[in-house]
């Protein structure tokens, strides 16, 4: 199974999960600090909430969840043989999960992920650099940007 994920960015994370959980009939399967998700079974949703004060209600990235490294991987061929530039993060911790990921960048500068979750993690990147948003590499967790890090440790997924 597949589903789309939708990554926002919120005010106040407990409103806001108030909010959805009323408005999916479902609660959160994941909360930590600034950070909760919501595995909605219909329609089917990934809904992702980031505290970012003063940046609610905003798109933080957008998403496809697939079940597995092997469908990443096919996705990583398949964009490349499109013309589209990836960013592969595989065996990446960010967002409380290790997940196999590809990124591509819509046409507005809108952040696209594929990715699978491989485990459940207690920190919210792979290093004390990544939970800050940056990886050895430079890049930052959940397609963002150092700007974006800047203004908040959560700013990803």
């Amino acid at each position: 199974m597949s589903r789309v994920q939708l990554a926002l960015n919120v005010d106040d994370l407990d409103e806001a999960i108030t909010f959805y959980s009323k408005l999916f009939n479902t609660g959160p399967a994941k909360v930590k600090d600034g950070y909760a998700n919501f595995a909605v079974v219909e329609p089917p949703l990934k809904l992702v909430l980031l505290e970012n004060p003063g940046k609610g209600g905003s798109i933080n990235h957008l998403g496809v969840e697939v079940e597995s490294s092997a469908t990443v991987h096919a996705e990583i061929g398949r964009l490349t043989g499109e013309g589209l530039f990836t960013d592969e993060e595989i065996g990446t911790t960010c967002c409380f999960a290790t997940q196999d990921k590809v990124w591509v960048t819509g046409p507005a500068g809108e952040k696209w992920e594929v990715y699978t979750v491989l485990a459940d993690s207690d920190t919210f990147g792979t290093s004390p650099e990544h939970a800050e948003g940056a990886t050895a590499e430079g890049s930052v967790c959940c397609g963002g940007t150092a700007a974006d890090q800047a203004a908040s440790t959560n700013a990803c997924c």
